[in-house]
This record gives structure tokens, sequence and C-alpha cells, in this order.
């Protein structure tokens, strides 16, 4: 397994930290990407390595099996895969990972969550994916990720969660429809959630409750605890989305730089980040969506669905013209 620079093993992320990162990962890529539109000559990213090149290097082929290689590498135009990850600075570790489509010649963006116990396979023995963050930082979660799912991993972005409140707030709150009534307290933590279902302007404090919320008091609420606040949270994402690529948010880009500045790390440059922030603000909050990768739980892993993870990759997330095959995908059983 790739990944040569490693860092010291990190502590895990609790429930509420993963939630939040999710939010502020994609919104930090799309917001930082935008404010930087203005600030720096936009210059289209430019693709890493192809895995092509390393097969190449690597076997003895025919023109014939040349050419029909070379077509199966085919990259789209304007299609880039971006790692988007979430760390908290107090605690240390990613348990939050999506992987960004940005397909700039179709005009869409397509995330998808990857559950943190996706079994996978670092250095010959079987690990949570989250645990490639901790062996080897970024460089080996990118690794990870594009072996398992058989596309490449163009960039990555690091986000730290504390920079969601503050996001919130500069772009004076987001409105948004609370799905159900959120009746909750824990006083080992502090915490009280309550809100009334329906429409409703969230500061940032308020927006951590809302997207930290899983049951009510009785037990009621989504139902389905993970998989309805997962549903909330994108669907707030994409109101932060839809409030902040405006135009009445120009003269908040010296507020937003040094929020980026301190919360993002990304090995994109600025011109590359405003190149993105034209494609995102040509594209539109309306054409942004959210999935996660389908698995079975079955402890301590999730083991994604072969099938259906092909076919997900194949129409949100696959560079190449060409559709990924199954012997693309090194998916462990």
């Amino acid at each position: 397994m790739a990944g040569s620079r490693l860092r010291p093993r990190q502590r895990k992320l609790t429930n509420f930290q993963i939630l939040l990162v999710v939010v502020a990962a994609v919104l930090a890529l799309l917001l930082l990407g935008w404010v930087l539109l203005f600030r720096a000559p936009e210059q289209k990213p430019q693709l890493p390595q192809d895995a092509l090149e390393d097969v190449i290097g690597s076997a003895d082929l025919t023109e014939e099996e040349m050419a029909a290689l070379r077509s199966h590498y085919e990259r789209k135009k304007d299609f880039y895969t971006i790692l988007v990850s979430g760390v908290d600075s107090s605690a240390g570790g990613s348990d939050t990972n999506i992987l960004v489509a940005v397909d700039a010649g179709g005009n869409c963006i397509y995330g998808v969550s990857i559950p943190r116990d996706t079994k996978t396979i670092i250095n010959g023995k079987a690990r949570k994916i989250n645990a490639a963050y901790a062996v080897g930082g970024m460089d080996l979660l990118a690794d990870v990720v594009s072996e398992q799912l058989g596309i490449p991993v163009d960039y990555t972005v690091q986000v730290d969660l504390k920079g969601f409140e503050a996001l919130v707030d500069e772009i004076g709150g987001v409105d948004f429809n609370i799905p159900v009534d959120m009746d909750y307290d824990d006083p080992y933590q502090d915490l009280s959630i309550h809100f009334e279902k329906g429409l409703r302007h969230l500061n940032g404090e308020e927006a951590l409750k809302v997207v930290r919320f899983r049951h009510n008091n009785d037990g009621t609420g989504y139902g389905s605890e993970d998989i309805g606040r997962m549903r909330t949270q994108q669907n707030f994402l994409k109101a932060v989305a839809k409030q902040t690529l405006t135009v009445s948010n120009l003269g908040k880009m010296d507020e937003f730089v040094k929020i980026f500045q301190t919360y993002v790390k990304t090995d994109l440059t600025l011109g590359n980040l405003a190149w993105l922030g034209k494609e995102a603000v040509s594209i539109g909050a309306e054409n942004l969506e959210f999935s996660t990768l389908p698995g079975t739980w079955k402890s301590p892993y999730i083991y994604l669905d072969r099938e259906k993870t092909l076919q997900l990759i194949n129409e949100h997330l696959n560079p190449y013209v060409e559709d990924r095959r199954m012997e693309d995908l090194k998916l462990p059983s």
C-alpha cells in the first residue's frame, strides 16, 4: 500500500464531531474556491500522474492491449475527484471522509460519504478505513480510497470542524427547514436541543444543535437516527451552499479568507481553487447532490455492496470515459 509520510496514531472523533465535520468539509471546499475566485488568477487543475502510466511502465503489452488500456483510462473533460476529510484539532484523527466529484463538463457536483467502519486492507491487515489517516495521513487515506474504488483521488482537502460555527455565523446564519420536532436534553454534556419542525433561521450555535440531533428524550424523532441525521446534514449543506454562493457575500471575502487560512489544508493551489470556485458558481447549489457508499454492517466492519458500489461509481464518481469494471475495484470480502 502506498503512503510514505507517516503520522502518529490519532484518537477517535466523537459522533457529534463526526457529524459536524461532514457539513464543514464540503462547505469549505465550495466556499473557499468561490472566495478565491476574486483573489487569484484562475488556473485549471492539472491532473496528477494517472494509474495508466504505472500499468504501462510495469507490463509487456502488445499494441492492441496498449490501445485498449489507454481507452480504459481516458479521462472525461474537466472532471476532478477531491477527497474532503474532517479533522478535530483537539482530539485528532479523521472519521469523516467525503469523495467529491466535480464534473464541470457535466455541470454537477456529487459528494459520497465513506462510512468510517468500511473494511479495507492497510499494510496487509484488515482495518477500518478511518485507520488509514491515523497510519499515514491524507496521502495513505487517498491511496486506500483510490485502490478500493478503482478511481483516482486527484486532490485532497482537510478541514478542522471548528470552522463550522464561524462559517455559518459569517454568512449571517442559514434558513433551514427543520424536518422533525426536536426535544432532547443531555445534562452530562450540558446540551439542550429544542426546535419545532419547520422553517427557521439558524445561527452557528443553533445549526450545530440541529445537525447533532439523533432522537428525542422519549425515543421518537427520525425513526432511523443516524440515517435520518445524515439526510438532515446533507439537506442543510445544500441550504448553506445555496445561501453562500450569492453576490451578497462579496463584501465578506476578507473574513472568509481568514477562516479558511485557519481551518483548511489542501494540495490545490489558490489558482486551482479559484477555477473550482467559478465552476461551483456556474454549476449552482441546485446541482449539488450527496449519497453514501452502500454497504452492510457485520461487526466490526461495513462491507460495501459490490454491485451497488460499482453502479454508484459509474453514475457519479467515475472520471473516465469508459465505465469501471468489477475487476477495477478492490473491495475486501
